[in-house]
């Protein structure tokens, strides 16, 4: 019974040794040629006076055993006496047996190594890396922006936390970017929402941290969690940026609370909303945003320049050669995009400069050559009367009613066609617009045709968010072709704008001729990538997207310029100049359906002959009230009053 009970336990014990993998097993490996070398030297010394003598001894025949252990072929050469081979043989197969079972360990202890690190959970050891918490399409793109961003720095790291395999994540990813330049991308596995699994990627020691929106209902409760997480978290040295983005408006300020003070939380529905507004009468508008908050092309920098203190906003609007003004960064932090032309700039002011790269801006020598005869003296084309129809309705169809009775003139026009009636949106109260409903099947070729297109200048085609994003962005390509063919039987009446999920969507949706995509993915996630790399732009993005302040404008060449007359980018900007609008850039018509600018040219070279015709647009930073008065106003060959009121301060989004 005692003896049971002794075997029992020492087998426990055993099992547990073994259970402590690699090491373990080697340790009795070793333990086991230890034995079997010193019972064969022993039996050799004990059994064979002569030859043990031979050989050297203990020491020598235990040398010979351990030699035969690690190399059976090392007995070939062996000569004594019986006894001696036999032991010699014993000791090679049991050396057989050992070493087998040694590589055998050595080869399973190493495929597990292999397989963990596959696993992506090991612990990172980075310092100044930008950690992404979160997987979904969006990862992509801000991969490639962050690759973009980092193309000057000599090393930079990019972390990807998310509830998947390692593998596939770091497959989808090189075959999606390719090219990572002087970035390295480390993914590793695990749950966001679990602080071990957030431990994993050195949370401390990062510059910026950027939660992404999951797929799925919950994703903005789980963009709350982290944010909670994160907020909740003893910080070992300086707090990194943290920025992200919920879905649903009714959330902000859950998660704002959540993320606590420092931590950027901006609204993706009301951005897009505010786009879908915008872009309904202008467009190209989605090009502007695309290229601004985008690293490829122009964006946006802050920086001093003293030689410029004393004078003029507007003044400074003629100082650069390589780079254009689009607004100032107080002292005091705050910020103004185009303020009044008389505000004058302090010391500790920044100027906000639309360039390619910081390392491109530069200033004048000289001013660059306005040429006066170009600029119109025609007065400003009124904004008349819209009728809108609206196709489609999803969660955002009563915010974005608001939103165009904010854009319109009194007495335009605004239906929605639908297969569901909104009630929500047609009970909305309005000031500018008469909202009506028609009932539409929008993939239905009759049902389109029944609503008479012909009768609206503009058409505004929503994403059926009741079904996959996939599958909606395939139902709205359909739409768009019916809308297109019908346009071109009729004549060309009206502009068509619509909203897509994937941007790999748009451009096969570009033989549809719309003209203009949202893809509201894209804006937010460039949008997130531009906030984690300077929060301090945060304000002059607010300042956009907030009616109360500046916001981009596209409006008609002729406004400016003569249409036809050979002029240059330094008169636009004057002519915008005199009606206290900021020019920033351009809109070729005939360039409109060429990728990827679809005519859109941002901080365009100052003296080049250019030359503005009909269907062309020059785009302006403008108080809201001025996009719809400035066609009031007259611009001759002389300076013309300059409003007074600066930029809103920014505040949150809406």
């Amino acid at each position: 019974m005692v003896r049971d009970r002794l075997r029992a336990r020492f087998r426990y014990w055993f099992d547990g040794t073994m259970d402590r993998g690699t090491p373990a097993l080697i340790s009795w490996l070793a333990l086991a040629s230890v034995l079997l070398i010193v019972a064969a030297s022993t039996l050799v010394v004990l059994f064979t006076d002569t030859d043990a003598e031979d050989n050297g001894g203990w020491p020598g025949v235990a040398w010979m055993s351990l030699l035969r252990t690690l190399d059976p072929g090392t007995m070939g050469g062996d000569t004594g006496g019986p006894v001696f081979l036999g032991l010699m043989l014993m000791v090679t197969i049991g050396g057989i047996f050992i070493v087998s079972a040694l590589i055998g360990v050595l080869t399973t202890g190493l495929n597990q190594k292999i397989q963990e690190l596959r696993k992506g959970r090991s612990q990172l050891m980075e310092r100044g890396h930008t950690i992404v918490l979160g997987w979904s399409d969006q990862v992509f793109t801000v991969i490639a922006e962050l690759v973009e961003a980092n193309q000057s720095e000599r090393r930079s790291c990019v972390v990807i936390l998310a509830d998947r395999d390692k593998v596939a994540m770091e497959d989808a990813i090189r075959t999606r970017i390719p090219d990572m330049g002087s970035t390295r991308v480390v993914c590793r596995s695990g749950n966001p929402l679990i602080r071990a699994d957030l431990e994993l990627v050195s949370p401390d020691t990062a510059k910026s941290i950027m939660v992404l929106p999951p797929v799925g209902d919950d994703r903005d409760v789980d963009v709350i969690k982290a944010l909670l997480l994160l907020h909740s978290r003893t910080w070992r040295g300086p707090r990194p940026h943290i920025v992200s983005a919920v879905h649903d408006s009714d959330n902000l300020a859950a998660a704002r609370l959540a993320a606590g003070e420092g931590a950027l939380v901006i609204d993706a529905e009301d951005i897009a909303v505010r786009l879908m507004a915008q872009a309904h009468r202008q467009t190209g508008l989605s090009g502007v945003f695309d290229e601004l908050l985008s690293f490829v092309g122009n964006e946006f920098y802050l920086r001093e320049e003293p030689a410029l203190i004393g004078t003029t906003y507007g003044a400074a609007l003629h100082a650069f050669e390589i780079g254009t003004p689009a607004g100032l960064r107080r002292s005091d932090g705050r910020v103004l995009v185009n303020p009044a032309m008389d505000t004058v700039i302090e010391p500790g002011d920044q100027l906000l400069v639309i360039a390619a790269d910081d390392l491109l801006i530069r200033m004048a020598r000289t001013p660059s050559p306005i040429i006066e005869s170009a600029i119109t003296s025609a007065p400003a084309e009124r904004p008349g009367i819209d009728r809108t129809l609206l196709i489609g309705e999803n969660s955002r169809t009563t915010k974005l009613v608001t939103l165009l009775d904010s854009f319109v003139q009194p007495g335009s026009t605004l239906d929605i066609a639908a297969p569901r009636r909104p009630d929500a949106a047609l009970n909305q109260a309005v000031v500018n617009l008469s909202v009506g409903f028609k009932p539409c099947e929008p993939t239905r070729r009759s049902s389109l045709e029944s609503l008479d297109l012909g009768g609206y200048q503009h058409i505004v085609v929503l994403s059926d968010d009741t079904i996959a994003p996939g599958p909606a962005d395939d139902r709205t390509l359909v739409t768009l072709l019916h809308l297109r063919d019908i346009e071109e039987r009729l004549g060309d009446p009206y502009s068509i704008v619509t909203e897509m999920n994937d941007d790999a969507n748009r451009e096969v949706a570009q033989v549809t001729k719309a003209d203009d995509f949202i893809v509201s993915t894209k804006v937010i996630s460039l949008l997130l990538t531009q906030l984690t790399e300077n929060r301090d732009l945060y304000d002059v993005f607010t300042d956009l997207f907030d009616p109360e302040g500046s916001e981009i404008y596209l409006k008609p060449a002729s406004d400016y310029v003569v249409p036809g007359a050979e002029a240059n980018f330094a008169t636009v900007v004057e002519a915008a100049r005199r009606e206290g609008e900021t020019a920033i850039g351009y809109r070729l018509a005939r360039h409109g359906e060429e990728p990827p600018g679809y005519g859109i040219f941002l901080n365009p070279p100052r003296t080049a002959p250019l030359v503005l015709g009909p269907g062309d647009a020059v785009v302006v930073l403008a108080e809201e009230e001025e996009a719809s008065t400035s066609a009031t106003g007259h611009r001759g060959p002389g300076p013309s009053p300059v409003p007074t009121t600066a930029g809103a301060p920014a505040t949150g989004p809406s």
